[in-house]
């Protein structure tokens, strides 16, 4: 695909002060990394995964940006702010304001819309409040995230040369609806699924998942008084009841101690009512999804909005309707406002709706829950905000922002990103892409391999040079894969017959077994809702995604897979003693630190500071527990071990350990050797998670061991030399007898698949219908479709 010619190669070399330099980094696997980058350019960073890319941008040159900035803060605001460690470097020169617009979901709160988290909905608020008719007020009487209330209090004012009080009304119009508090839903509450009324609070009745009688909540209802925590709750008088499950937040003094009471219901509402569902851990989920019955609001239609906000409209659609509109709808909409009194802001509000359909999310709508957006999603959103901002010379940091695009859409991506560098802005982009790396102004490419086999800068310069370097990135830029001489062929079908979610559009489809399947199509085509909808519940089929493992920063590879268990027993067995002492989350751990590796000290309002314990120094193991060895290595080191070095170190001679090794194999085939067994899994990037979720899925045995494999976006982080590696293992599964379908983008796992299905011709409303099926050659032949012109000119046919 061809890239737009728009790199200032040819641009002057910038001197001391248009530099940032960077001396002497070494967090994670670095090695005393040295590097100077031109600001104002487009910088990427490229490296096989591992290698090091987002220990250097992310933890070491947009940390310390941050860092610094929040130093700026006070110290009672510092107190309020996540605590940020020095990076581990040792000089950080010509360091300009960090953005980072990265994949991480835009937040779990149900209130943020798409509207709300960018610029669009305020600026539509402010049009309908200038222009709607009738006129029902300021800006909040559009925002269903503002109530409407009046009441009264005193005001204190001057008069006179003298302080007076006074009662004055007031008054807000807000445009929540208040049936629903501008959720759009109501919900029901399954009260069977809280408790069991056979048995009493301190007998365990309580069935909703963290609350314990053995902690605070114990103490609240045995110290409270309202009923009896012996007494069976079918005993409860309707009063005791409706205490339990009702009463509004109540102050008690309980042994002294000042308390809190709040009823079962209002607690649920407030704990986890208020989240998004999808972001829940499972356990949470599952209760959720089991107790409250959601239904949209009857009084808003599921608007979130007043009656008052849906009776003001412009050209006869009120502001519900127009934030329900697919964006590419909604810009056609604007474009036929013209009102000079407000030329400046509708002027704005088009450039913003364009800037949706130009980085190929117009088939979103305003009123989209920012918490079902993709990573990559998220991060075209996010990047929208900073298009329109006034701020300029400030770092931009992208991790690759091409991720979940379709060739067809890389350009666009490509042009956004040089016009924000053009603004006078340094970008910073950690790519794989290599229509993305094309339009570098300057290269950094690290590696030579990945962990402890990466961490150097091998390569700086030009994209030219960089072909000619000879080093890993360098040889595979310009790879290109060819169609298969021979596609294998379906012993039967999963069929698919109407389906509907989203914006499918009663879509019928046959997708071939035993095969691999990869299903295509511009992002907001339907790939996702034909495939996660309708294939992924079946039986049999697995579906492994790049969504994020729940956890926290104790659980990692070993403890996720199911390695550490074997690694365990070998190492009780070695040593005559309980398996549980070689666990940092039990009986073997340090003592100073629980078994978490560092200590937190808080340090009241000023900012708190997480140092690696002294004790265990951050190996989070009792020292007693260290004298004992396994292949003349302790458990920490073991846990320190990537998992290449681990699979030929159980692998045979005394650590030989079977369970182990077959573990350590699968991580191996899904191209994560360079982990380390012990790294927490909250390092993990999209891409890493969803191979991490795979290799286990291939460890599973008996029913557990799924026949088909579904697939999302699996090239996601992976460099271009690990694509092959991929691709070999996907014929290995297929070749063993399961069914693979891939959802993808990449051109080199299209060209190598046995079927094609591909979904569009468009997205949103303009897409959600299959426009092709069948071999990867007839998709060439034929061309008729976005997907095919793009795969036929990248195998050069």
């Amino acid at each position: 695909m061809a890239t737009k010619s728009r790199s200032t190669a040819a641009q002057p070399t910038a001197d001391a002060h248009d530099l940032i330099r960077v001396l002497g980094a070494r967090e994670n696997n670095l090695k005393n990394v040295n590097v100077e980058l031109p600001k104002r350019r487009l910088t990427v960073f490229t490296g096989v995964s591992g290698s090091g890319k987002s220990s250097l941008v992310f933890g070491t040159i947009a940390a310390e940006s941050q860092r610094l900035i929040n130093e700026t803060y006070s110290t009672f605001v510092q107190g309020f702010m996540p605590t940020q460690a020095r990076p581990d470097v040792d000089v950080l020169e010509g360091l300009t304001t960090a953005i980072i617009v990265d994949q991480e979901r835009m937040g779990a709160d149900p209130r943020s819309t798409v509207g709300t988290a960018t610029d669009a909905g305020a600026m539509l608020r402010i049009l309908f409040s200038r222009l709607g008719d009738p006129h029902i007020g300021s800006p909040q009487a559009f925002s269903f995230n503002v109530a409407s209330i009046s009441g009264a209090g005193a005001v204190t004012i001057e008069r006179g040369g003298s302080t007076v009080k006074e009662r004055r009304e007031f008054s807000i119009t807000g445009g929540m609806c208040s049936r629903c508090e501008g959720r759009g839903s109501i919900n029901d509450i399954d009260l069977t699924a809280l408790y069991d009324d056979t048995k009493s609070l301190n007998d365990g009745a309580l069935t909703i998942p963290g609350f314990s009688m053995e902690g605070w909540y114990g103490r609240i209802f045995n110290g409270c008084g309202f009923f009896d925590p012996n007494k069976p709750i079918e005993q409860f008088t309707k009063k005791e009841l409706d205490a339990l499950l009702y009463k509004d937040a109540t102050k008690l003094k309980i042994d002294g101690v000042n308390l809190t009471y709040l009823g079962l219901i209002p607690q649920i509402k407030k704990s986890y009512l208020s989240k998004d569902v999808e972001a829940m851990q499972p356990h949470v989920r599952a209760f959720v999804e089991r107790a409250v019955t959601f239904t949209t609001c009857p009084d808003c239609g599921g608007t979130r909005l007043s009656e008052l906000a849906r009776s003001s409209k412009i050209k006869g659609v009120n502001i519900a309707e127009v934030s329900a509109m697919q964006i590419t709808e909604l810009a056609d909409w604007a474009k036929d406002i013209e009102d000079p009194s407000i030329g400046p802001l509708v002027d704005a509000l088009r450039r913003t709706l364009d800037s949706f359909v130009e980085i190929g999310l117009g088939y979103l709508s305003l009123d989209r829950p920012s918490g079902t957006l993709s990573g990559g999603e998220s991060q075209r959103v996010k990047m929208i905000r900073h298009l329109g901002s006034a701020l300029t010379d400030v770092t931009y940091v992208f991790d690759e922002p091409t991720i979940g695009l379709h060739p067809h859409d890389v350009d666009r991506m490509n042009d956004l990103l040089l016009r924000l560098r053009d603004k006078g802005n340094t970008v910073l982009v950690v790519e794989h892409e290599p229509e993305a790396i094309a339009i570098a102004d300057h290269v950094v490419d690290l590696g030579p391999g990945a962990g402890s086999d990466g961490g150097e800068v091998v390569f700086e310069g030009t994209v030219a040079e960089l072909r000619k370097s000879g080093t890993l990135t360098g040889r595979h830029l310009d790879d290109r894969a060819a169609l298969k001489d021979e596609v294998r062929t379906a012993d039967e079908v999963l069929q698919v017959r109407g389906a509907n979610a989203h914006n499918l559009q009663d879509v019928d489809v046959d997708i071939p077994l035993g095969v691999l399947v990869v299903v295509t199509g511009v992002a907001g085509s339907g790939k996702s809702s034909l495939i996660h909808g309708s294939v992924a519940g079946v039986d049999g089929v697995v579906a492994v995604d790049q969504t994020p493992i729940r956890g926290s920063r104790r659980s990692n590879p070993a403890t996720y897979t199911g390695l550490l268990e074997p690694i365990r027993k070998a190492f009780a067995k070695a040593n005559d003693v309980k398996p549980a002492l070689f666990s940092a989350n039990s009986d073997g751990a340090c003592p100073n630190c629980k078994g978490a590796g560092v200590i937190y000290t808080d340090l009241a309002i000023m900012a708190g500071v997480a140092a690696p314990c002294d004790v265990c120094e951050g190996k989070r193991f009792d020292a007693s527990v260290l004298e004992y060895r396994f292949g003349g290595r302790d458990i920490s080191e073991v846990l320190a071990m990537p998992v290449d070095e681990a699979l030929e170190f159980f692998g045979d001679g005394e650590a030989k350990t079977p369970k182990a090794h077959e573990i350590l194999d699968r991580l191996a085939d899904v191209g994560l050797g360079y982990l380390t067994l012990g790294q927490p899994l909250t390092t993990l990037s999209g891409g890493e998670r969803q191979r991490l979720k795979l290799a286990t899925h291939m460890v599973a045995k008996g029913r557990d061991k799924p026949e088909v494999y579904v697939l999302d976006e699996p090239t996601s982080g992976l460099h271009l030399a690990d694509v092959d590696r991929l691709l070999a293992l996907l014929d290995r599964l297929v070749d063993s007898g399961k069914s693979v379908i891939v959802i993808e983008h990449n051109q080199a796992v299209m060209a190598h698949a046995d079927w094609i299905i591909d979904l569009g011709p468009g997205a949103g409303h303009d897409g959600g219908r299959v426009v092709f099926e069948g071999t990867p050659a007839d998709l060439v032949a034929k061309r008729d479709t976005l997907t095919g012109q793009h795969l036929a000119d990248y195998v050069g046919a």
